[in-house]
């Protein structure tokens, strides 16, 4: 996961939207389908697409340069991925709202190098997850570790793929760790003044976090 640390989380197998039950037909008279008011699912997860880029930079670019003073995606990175691997994106909406997101792109070698941080390798056997952000007014609410724990379990259904990587900053490490990533010590890639620690995860019969984890 390029994670909301580094600049740089065969066919996916997608959440299906929360679709609302129809409502029930009304007495005689009454508006049919083209006269009813439509409601947005409440909650929904699904992959991402280019038209879902500018919001994701938002998230993205607030999320990430107070902390670190840079973005792990440029806006034209983030259209890059979301055109060449959507089915490896998955953004939580809410009413129609874009409240998290993660992007990743396939990947073919051991480790993370600076290619890493804008190619995709159609033939990678390894997720390289480069983001994962959360709306400010939706944060401490453990949507982070629910929405990874959700896109792992997307990862599982791609037999094709054998583990997910990242790269993050020292105070993050904590978090991937309770999700089930070990540290596999400092990352190649460097980022201006910034390093990060390189993490992997074995998608393979992973027993994943619990959603009481704490995060």
């Amino acid at each position: 996961m390029k994670t909301l640390q580094t600049r740089s989380p065969g066919s996916l197998v997608p959440l299906g939207p929360l679709v609302p039950t129809p409502d029930p037909p009304g007495p005689p008279g009454s508006p049919g389908p083209q006269g009813r008011r439509h409601t947005l699912p409440a909650s929904e997860f699904r992959p991402l697409s280019p038209e879902d880029a500018v919001s994701v930079f938002e998230i993205e670019r607030e999320a990430f340069i107070s902390v670190s003073g840079q973005v792990p995606l440029r806006l034209d990175e983030v259209r890059h991925f979301l055109s060449e691997c959507p089915d490896l994106s998955l953004g939580w909406f809410q009413e129609g709202r874009l409240v998290a997101f993660i992007i990743g792109s396939l990947w073919d070698q051991d480790r993370l190098t600076p290619d890493a941080l804008t190619l995709h390798r159609p033939r990678g056997a390894t997720v390289h997850i480069h983001v994962l952000a959360v709306h400010r007014g939706c944060r401490q609410q453990g949507k982070g570790p629910l929405l990874l724990l959700r896109y792992l379990q997307t990862l599982r259904g791609r037999p094709a793929v054998r583990r997910a990587l990242l790269m993050c900053q020292d105070f993050l490490v904590p978090f991937y760790q309770r999700a089930g990533f070990r540290a596999r010590g400092p990352s190649q890639v460097t980022v201006g003044p910034l390093s990060f620690v390189e993490m992997s995860l074995s998608v393979r019969g992973h027993a994943f976090m619990r959603r009481n984890s704490g995060c």
